[in-house]
């Protein structure tokens, strides 16, 4: 989804998204664009690509790419931080490249958190936000202010030392404001959205759960490792087996019997 040198220009951007914009280019922003702000939790980190297609009606397509030029795309990102983060990007509603009139069509997030301390213990996903056409006068359901991602960690085990690496989930969640839950995922219709603020936060989920499943026992103290075949089993699955279990090593090392709490 997401390449390396897509982010030269990238500086530009963000600084529009993060810094104070006076009231002239506030005024004009207005008109075409909409406020996005992202709230992170700590260790998380985002790079987000807004995709912009043909408006309808429009025979044209958008320019290949050129370089590192990305005709019909722009790009933002939050790096990762061990703290809480906030940040606004004032997002185009339309675009034109080579002469052809576009729209946003999408808002994809690649979302890169932190569970251990080792370069490797980065968990990633993707999730985002869609577009589409409508009347500014027959919007249903109503354009909501607060749009929820809940993240949550997956935990396995890896290699024949058996430490514990995660795997990061993120998916729409309803808002008090979406009762019903459908506006959860969208899409959002564009004519609704000009001059106005959507705010997007993720959250992680307090308890973790097991990546694959007939793998861990749940205990009042936490989760325990089956074992399987025998201790270099790499998948050792329960098979009903809830009496021998296996230790394994937290990321930064420990040796352990139970997930999270290490020792019983």
């Amino acid at each position: 989804m997401f390449s390396r040198d897509f982010f030269t220009g990238l500086v530009r951007v963000v600084a529009i998204g993060l810094g104070t914009i006076g009231a002239t280019g506030c005024a004009v922003a207005q008109q075409d664009s909409f406020t996005l702000i992202t709230e992170l939790p700590p260790g998380f980190g985002i790079k987000g690509e807004a995709s912009y297609v043909p408006r309808m009606g429009e025979n044209c397509t958008v320019p290949p790419r050129s370089g590192k030029n990305y005709p019909g795309k722009q790009f933002f990102e939050q790096e990762l931080n061990d703290e809480a983060q906030t940040a606004h990007f004032e997002v185009p509603l339309t675009s034109n490249e080579g002469g052809c009139p576009l729209v946003l069509k999408s808002f994809g997030y690649e979302v890169d958190a932190k569970y251990g301390a080792a370069r490797l213990n980065l968990g990633r996903d993707y999730t985002g936000i869609s577009f589409q056409d409508g009347s500014e006068d027959t919007l249903t359901p109503p354009l909501p202010t607060t749009l929820q991602k809940q993240c949550e960690w997956l935990f396995r085990t890896v290699g024949t030392n058996r430490y514990i690496a995660k795997i990061l989930k993120c998916k729409s969640a309803a808002t008090p404001e979406q009762a019903n839950g459908t506006v959860a995922e969208g899409p959002l219709q564009r004519a609704q959205l000009a001059g106005k603020t959507i705010k997007v936060v993720f959250s992680v989920a307090k308890e973790e759960q097991p990546y694959m499943g007939d793998t861990w026992v749940k205990f009042p103290e936490g989760w325990k490792r089956c074992m399987g075949k025998s201790l270099d089993d790499p998948y050792a699955f329960c098979r009903g087996n809830t009496t021998d279990f296996k230790p394994f090593k937290m990321p930064d090392g420990r040796e352990c019997t139970i997930y999270p709490n290490c020792t019983e």
